[in-house]
């Protein structure tokens, strides 16, 4: 409770990520200070913040955390034929790219592998992971995404990819080579509104100087797709996205100094990693990057 109280500033969206009434975190908090004898929060405007001595408590849970899955991985490698349950979980693009054909893999390997997968964005997937709810993570490295010390995660780089732009069958860019984002200024575009996409389509456009004219917005890379085809607008998509291969939508790679890439990581708990069941997921994981995505280095082989 105390964790997720230092990361979301306050009681209530601490409780909502336990699934808890906020009465019920502020009960269990002020009966845990009352036992160590100290006080473990204060308020800083209108969220409230750690004391010294929680922040204490808080480092030295981490660290017996982290013990716990170094056991766990420990007698795990004692089991034979460990039979799962293996969870995984991702953002959409990294489950249909990645997840999926990493744990279709497994099970041809394994038929008896039992392989739990959830989509789901990345801060929802941090949150499963901390509460020990899912084994491997898939995430992007964006504000929602723990930092590089953060020491409940051990997180390693999985991939890279360039974004391309895809634009209607017979618009001008489709047939050209050497199309620059900037190339593309002047175009209606078409995001995913409210997710991490739109922060990248605005965040590429302005690094290339311009401003997009977002003049549709979707849910779902299909519908994304099926505006392009119709010539409503174009967007900027990765690699790992796909859409209906009957719509006539054409996916131009972009050249230039700064091509619009974004990486790929792995997420687990700290101390996990050795667990054989985890050692496989992220073998099968590295092995399923496709060929039109750079694989990046494995430092934890190093």
């Amino acid at each position: 409770m105390l964790r997720l109280v230092h990361q979301y500033g306050t009681v209530t969206s601490a409780a909502d990520a336990l699934h808890l009434t906020p009465s019920a975190v502020s009960h269990h908090l002020r009966e845990l200070a009352r036992e160590l004898k100290v006080p473990l929060l204060e308020p800083q405007g209108r969220r409230v913040r750690l004391t010294p001595a929680a922040l204490l408590l808080v480092e030295h849970a981490d660290g017996m955390l982290a013990r716990w899955e170094e056991a766990l991985a420990d007698l795990e490698s004692h089991r034979a034929g460990a039979s799962g349950p293996l969870r995984m979980c991702g953002f959409p693009t990294a489950v249909g790219g990645l997840i999926a054909p990493a744990a279709g893999a497994l099970l041809r390997a394994d038929p008896a592998l039992a392989v739990e997968i959830r989509e789901c964005d990345t801060d929802v997937a941090v949150g499963l992971l901390a509460a020990g709810e899912t084994d491997v993570a898939v995430i992007e490295p964006t504000e929602d995404a723990p930092p590089p010390g953060d020491p409940r995660f051990d997180r390693e780089p999985l991939m890279a990819e360039a974004l391309d732009l895809i634009v209607p069958a017979g618009h001008p860019l489709a047939g050209r080579r050497g199309v620059r984002l900037e190339d593309a200024a002047g175009e209606a575009w078409i995001s995913v509104q409210g997710c991490v996409h739109h922060q990248q389509v605005m965040t590429y456009c302005a690094a290339a100087g311009f401003t997009p004219r977002i003049a549709h917005n979707a849910t779902t890379w299909a519908v994304i797709w099926a505006l392009v085809s119709n010539g409503l607008g174009i967007s900027l998509v990765p690699r790992l996205a796909d859409g209906p291969a009957d719509q006539p939508v054409v996916r131009v790679p972009l050249s230039g100094d700064a091509v619009p890439t974004r990486q790929v990581l792995t997420c687990v708990r700290r101390g996990s990693r050795a667990n054989p069941l985890i050692v496989r997921a992220l073998a099968a994981l590295r092995d399923a990057v496709p060929s039109r995505c750079a694989r990046l280095p494995d430092r934890s082989a190093a």
